[in-house]
């Protein structure tokens, strides 16, 4: 039984850099199937993987402890020549592929190219070379006297991180998301109009599957924000607008996916209407659950749940940061109110997770319908210490840990999150910040 929603949880926290630089803000961050390695990608174009510490009898409590694995720059600034743009090196998704042996294997991307990255470990050297000396020069064959079967010796653990496929040209405009299909042998890649599907072994093509751009772009009404395959059957994906509607796309029925088998969308409350519906209403990200039944969407006040078999409301709505409501004049003309925030699935699909300001992040238990907020900051979040729920007061009576909706940072954001594919164990990248929380009640278990 999940038991993420017992507040108290333990906290080991990883910090990237006391200096912030812009290219140290944290861009994505993505748990392997297994959980045991967690990458990150950052502005700069750096990919960081932790690595989850076995448990050992001296430290007991080592268990869910993450330490660096390797780091590698997956991509570099460029510039198109032919447009005079500048591409930025920021990694804008990382998604790791099902491990098939040994090596692990994960796509990154920036705003245009995709990258196949293989990461293996080597702790054993050969020696004993016939034809080559110990520099690993060739010898003089006239000294080779004798023959030699070259032996494996022990060596400090290496961990060797080297490209195998780069996906380039297959995008006019921003990626925005990648995700790998359940047959393993395809992924799509999707930026504001279109969607491609490429094989993980050819780079030169991909197929268009989804074309959304009219003939005159002064027809524009909606782009596409975010995509995903479905988690077990791979003719199905999901890909969201700014509209803040879902469409469920079968590649069964046609080669170019614009007629959709499903639309998933909400009808507007005419009396909440405002300048701003159009834009709060724009989904940031969505998420199939584990068991492919549900879909989870965040726009900028809220969570959705919605049900594959139910395609006129969300079955479930939770408020993220409800309070905000009120600001939304002041937070469009500092541009807080474009901001992305990412959600998330536990393990068993019964608790969800997303993101807000002030370093803030929210979860809501599906089951007994109650949520927490909680804090990511160094102040809250010294190694091994209980985290304590926070609450935002909107005027009248505060109490004495409450925190003024007028106090708020709007700086300080949590964009980006991942949940343990099986465990609860999350991780919180708060700019340039890597927090780690594990539930008090599994941790009290090993």
């Amino acid at each position: 039984m999940c038991r993420t929603l017992s507040w108290p949880m333990l906290t080991s926290s990883l910090e990237r850099d006391h200096q912030l630089s812009p290219t140290d803000i944290i861009s994505t961050v993505e748990f392997n199937h297994t959980g045991e390695l967690l990458a990150t990608g950052d502005k700069g174009g750096r990919v960081v993987i932790f690595q989850r510490e076995p448990e050992s009898k001296n430290a007991p409590h080592s268990q869910g402890e993450y330490d660096v694995y390797s780091t590698f720059q997956s991509h570099e600034p460029e510039f198109d020549y032919l447009k005079s743009l500048e591409i930025e090196e920021k990694i804008n998704k990382i998604k790791w592929l099902p491990q098939q042996n040994a090596a692990h294997s994960l796509l990154s991307t920036n705003d245009k190219t995709i990258k196949l990255w293989k990461i293996t470990e080597r702790d054993k050297r050969p020696e004993g070379y016939n034809l080559k000396d110990e520099e690993g020069k060739l010898k003089d064959l006239s000294t080779v006297t004798s023959l030699q079967v070259p032996v494996l010796k022990p060596m400090d653990l290496m961990v060797e991180v080297s490209p195998r496929r780069i996906f380039a040209n297959g995008h006019t405009y921003h990626i925005n998301s990648i995700s790998v299909n359940s047959d393993c042998e395809t992924y799509m890649s999707a930026d504001d109009l279109r969607i491609n599907l490429w094989h993980l072994a050819i780079t030169d093509r991909s197929f268009n599957i989804v074309d959304i751009k009219p003939a005159n772009m002064e027809d524009l009404t909606e782009v596409i924000t975010a995509s995903e395959f479905h988690p077990h059957h791979c003719n199905l994906f999901v890909y969201s607008s700014s509209k803040g509607s879902l469409r469920l796309c079968d590649m069964r029925a046609a080669a170019l996916c614009d007629k959709h088998s499903k639309l998933f969308e909400e009808p507007e409350d005419p009396s909440n209407r405002s300048f701003f519906s159009e834009i709060i209403s724009s989904v940031s990200d969505v998420k199939f659950s584990h068991s492919g039944r549900y879909m989870l969407t965040r726009d900028y006040l809220t969570v959705k749940v919605w049900d594959l078999n139910m395609e006129a409301r969300p079955i479930e709505t939770y408020q993220v940061h409800d309070y905000l409501r009120s600001k939304l004049c002041s937070l469009y003309e500092n541009d807080c109110i474009f901001d992305k925030f990412e959600c998330a699935w536990n393990g068993s699909d019964s608790v969800i997770m997303t993101g807000a300001y002030n370093n803030f992040f929210r979860m809501f238990d599906r089951n007994t319908k109650r949520d927490v907020t909680l804090e990511a900051s160094r102040e809250s979040s010294k190694p091994r210490a209980v985290l304590k729920p926070r609450r935002v007061c909107v005027g009248g009576k505060r109490r004495r840990d409450d925190i003024s909706v007028d106090s708020l940072d709007f700086t300080k954001k949590i964009l980006h999150t991942a949940w343990h594919p099986a465990e609860n164990i999350i991780a919180i990248a708060a700019t340039n910040n890597l927090y780690i929380f594990q539930d008090k009640v599994n941790s009290d278990m090993h």
